[in-house]
């Protein structure tokens, strides 16, 4: 009897190809798609006729039922790929560990990476528990990222081929036991051969273009979303440069994130920059550019993926997604807690950021900068 895996469907181009190469395999395969709760509510264009001219139409717009949309968009899917696919609702577990802790990192003065939470929490662990309740023994996703296991056993996370696409930064705080159960068929493809084959074998993704921004926060405001949120009340203060003279106002400690230039609106000879933000004084500190370079920074709650070191060693480090990995030494002060040192000064080092760290191309573990 084959055994069973399931695959992450979100409806994009990447998570469809990633299902058509598993059943080309002939691998026994069910889909899930996992509701948020966050999902954009579509609405509908109705032809309605005016009942004082029958021969006019007049145009109605209503909301639909984002259930029944997810639903008829699923449903499409799964006939492209001839497989089953649940549909699971996640809103609960969605809201309590990447939403709240995107809320609460905010209100600590720092910059979440709520995709790699996300990753960690939800993909790999709801969706996965509910996949082997429904006999699965691997969950399938469409990063581009590779897992390779030893000959002891043990589980390697590597970056996918393509150094454009690749998304083991994103994946840098799965376990052991949740890289036992992946599986990534698009790790050894390029982004053009996977649209390539999506084009040539005629799959059709519900979304037409990828969504570069937080899925739950619509047209990438962050502010705004932050601003709705309970308990969550803007505190305007003051800004200050880095010998503490006093330059202006700010509108909210939550608007701004380390390195950024825009909003500042303190005109001087040349731009500022946030360089800190210091939230027990709400004060928001700003310098030039060179103000940002730092030679170190503190990283905790370490993930490591295989054995953790013990002493001083040489490591590349990302500490953003779009970030070049760059040579450092990870000198480990605590099980999960390191130093980084870098070889050269980096810009915009920010906490509540995620630094993931490689040898080569693999990913070794990953874990929260905090300063």
């Amino acid at each position: 009897m084959k055994q069973l895996t399931a695959i992450a469907i979100s409806g994009g181009v990447d998570s469809l190809t990633a299902a058509y190469l598993l059943k080309k395999q002939g691998l026994k395969l069910i889909g899930i798609h996992f509701i948020t709760g966050y999902e954009t509510r579509p609405t509908y264009h109705t032809n309605i006729k005016d009942p004082a001219n029958p021969e006019t139409n007049l145009y109605a717009t209503t909301p639909s039922s984002t259930k029944d949309y997810i639903c008829q968009n699923i449903s499409n899917i799964a006939e492209q790929l001839g497989i089953c696919i649940e549909i699971i609702d996640c809103s609960a577990e969605f809201k309590k560990n990447v939403v709240d802790n995107f809320i609460q990192t905010y209100k600590a003065g720092k910059t979440p990476n709520p995709c790699m939470v996300c990753n960690s929490s939800i993909k790999f662990g709801t969706v996965l528990d509910f996949a082997r309740k429904m006999g699965a023994t691997h969950i399938a996703t469409g990063h581009y990222a590779r897992v390779i296991k030893d000959r002891k056993n043990r589980y390697h996370l590597f970056k996918g081929i393509d150094p454009q696409k690749d998304q083991s930064y994103f994946l840098a705080l799965l376990e052991q036991k949740q890289l036992a159960a992946a599986c990534f068929p698009l790790g050894n493809l390029t982004k053009s051969e996977v649209l390539k084959i999506s084009k040539e074998k005629g799959l059709k993704p519900i979304a037409s273009r990828e969504s570069q921004d937080i899925c739950f926060i619509k047209d990438n405001n962050y502010g705004y979303f932050l601003e709705q949120q309970q308990g969550f009340k803007p505190k305007p203060g003051l800004i200050k440069d880095l010998n503490g003279n006093l330059l202006g106002k700010h509108r909210g400690l939550h608007l701004y994130t380390i390195g950024q230039r825009k909003g500042i609106n303190c005109p001087a000879s040349e731009p500022y920059y946030v360089v800190s933000i210091d939230i027990k004084q709400n004060i928001l500190i700003v310098g030039s550019k060179k103000d940002l370079l730092l030679k170190k920074c503190k990283v905790i709650k370490i993930n490591w993926i295989n054995q953790e070191p013990t002493s001083l060693i040489k490591v590349y480090v990302r500490i953003r997604y779009r970030h070049k990995a760059v040579e450092a030494g990870l000198l480990p002060i605590g099980k999960q807690t390191a130093i980084v040192k870098f070889k050269n000064p980096q810009l915009s080092i920010t906490p509540g950021q995620g630094a993931v760290f490689y040898t080569g191309d693999e990913v070794i573990g990953g874990g929260w900068i905090e300063s």
